[in-house]
């Protein structure tokens, strides 16, 4: 049957084939679509590494990019410890980790409950977490958990502590979580591949200039009320004449102080003394810090922001979808970065160089060197992963060091005045519901409860 039709079309040109043009043309869309699809799909993790006995937290690893790195992992043997805010008996996570573990075929899945939205909850995780001796494994945190506001919302929300949602959410939590981590890296063996691995968005490029007197101000939302607790405290922020108040300038913000932080993360890792007090002429591998832009995915919060969160704009998402799908990645192919910062042997702290003497060291300069004589990898060496390569950092205030000890000082100063306010306010509403417990049973014991049973014992004598 072909045969003939080509002999047509060679003797008599395209038009002797029956609907031939309409078949070049459908071919030539179908190429250019799969052309345009596989480009905007973005570069695949070629890289591979034996994933078992290793220990891998996660953050946001219950939807979008986090859950492909979960089941990715989980898959090549990986333990998995889910940080979520729901608890491990709520029926969804544990639906949810029985599928993953049938899936994958790895039992060693589990969750811990870490409200990341509560700087009480990050602390009673961590806390637990460290308090053990000796030492728990940890080979690998990822942290893909991240938030963004409707394009749409006109106001933010603040956390049970009273900090933006956007700011604890995308900047602060991660900061307070391997702040109180960190003697728990720094303590894993010298030849144990510790890796620490941010997720980022291009918006940071955009971000305003980190001014810490306008970011204490926006950053701060209105005090819970004291009926509410926990996550429920949620309240309203009012835009003020900051801009950083706005969505979309406080998530940029908050991207853009997770990468100086990142930086300065790696630098506390490398030089901070070991807690075991090693004395070797040169210190041990530390943990290397990588920060990913895995790029622009099809995720709930991306869904979340596009429809503005509401009807009408879930509607038109629905409408134009081909679009989206399109242009915009898949949860798996976004993920294929962050997989490529997990398993790249080049980004391993462990036996980049080979043994040198001291002289050596010292005399080592160098932008690919530290006065360690460790290569410098990932973001202490400038450079992020998208798309599967390093590229260039684009905002030069990220590798200066005196913002970065500024930011770290400013994050501190601001946990701990929340902390405090919260444990204070705990503290008010436990004393407050004594009180009503003792006022219970002082109702019980009165004397007027007691003339009321009297006839009724009464009654039932006769």
């Amino acid at each position: 049957m072909p045969l003939p039709l080509l002999a047509e079309g060679a003797s008599r040109g395209l038009s002797g084939i029956p609907y031939g043009y309409t078949a070049l043309k459908t071919a030539a869309g179908l190429i250019a679509v799969t052309a345009l699809k596989r480009y905007f799909g973005g570069a695949r993790n070629v890289a591979d590494r034996v994933m078992h006995s290793k220990v891998v937290m996660v953050t946001g690893g219950t939807s979008g990019i986090g859950a492909a790195v979960v089941k990715d992992l989980a898959t090549r043997g990986a333990q998995v410890i889910l940080l979520t805010q729901h608890s491990p008996s709520d029926p969804f996570i544990v639906d949810y980790i029985e599928d993953l573990r049938t899936s994958t075929g790895n039992e060693l899945i589990y969750a811990e409950q870490v409200d990341l939205a509560s700087l009480y909850s990050i602390r009673l995780f961590a806390t637990k977490w460290i308090d053990n001796s000796p030492v728990r494994r940890l080979d690998m945190v990822v942290l893909c958990a991240n938030t963004q506001k409707p394009s749409s919302s006109r106001a933010s929300y603040g956390t049970s502590e009273g900090l933006q949602e956007e700011w604890q959410i995308n900047y602060l939590a991660n900061y307070h979580l391997l702040s109180i981590l960190s003697p728990a890296l720094r303590a894993q063996p010298p030849d144990r591949d510790v890796r620490i691995i941010f997720t980022t968005c291009s918006s940071y490029i955009g971000a305003n200039k980190l001014d810490l007197k306008i970011l204490e101000k926006a950053t701060v939302a209105q005090p819970p009320s004291k009926s509410s607790t926990g996550a429920a405290a949620n309240k309203k922020i009012k835009n003020g004449p900051e801009a950083l108040v706005t969505s979309s300038s406080m998530y940029a913000t908050s991207k853009l102080a997770l990468m100086i932080f990142a930086r300065s993360f790696q630098q506390h890792l490398t030089y901070t003394p070991r807690t075991d007090k090693q004395n070797n002429p040169l210190p041990p591998p530390p943990a290397r810090v990588l920060v990913v832009d895995p790029g622009f995915c099809r995720t709930p919060g991306t869904r979340r922001w596009l429809s503005g969160g509401s009807l009408w704009g879930l509607l038109f998402y629905l409408i134009t979808w081909p679009v989206w799908w399109l242009v915009l990645k898949s949860s798996d192919q976004g993920a294929q970065s962050i997989l490529m910062a997990a398993m790249e042997a080049n980004f391993s702290g462990v036996g980049i160089t080979a043994v040198i003497s001291l002289d050596e060291v010292k005399n080592m300069a160098g932008e690919n060197s530290d006065m360690t004589g460790r290569k410098k990898v990932g973001i202490e060496g400038g450079t992020l992963l998208k798309e599967c390569k390093e590229r260039q950092i684009l905002r030069s205030e990220i590798m200066d060091e005196k913002v970065g000890k500024e930011l770290w000082e400013f994050s501190q100063r601001q946990i701990e005045h929340k902390e405090k306010e919260a444990a204070l306010l705990r503290a008010m509403e436990k004393k407050a519901k004594a009180e009503e417990e003792k006022g219970k049973e002082k109702e019980k014991k009165s004397p007027s409860s007691k003339e009321n049973e009297k006839p009724a014992e009464a009654k039932k004598k006769k």
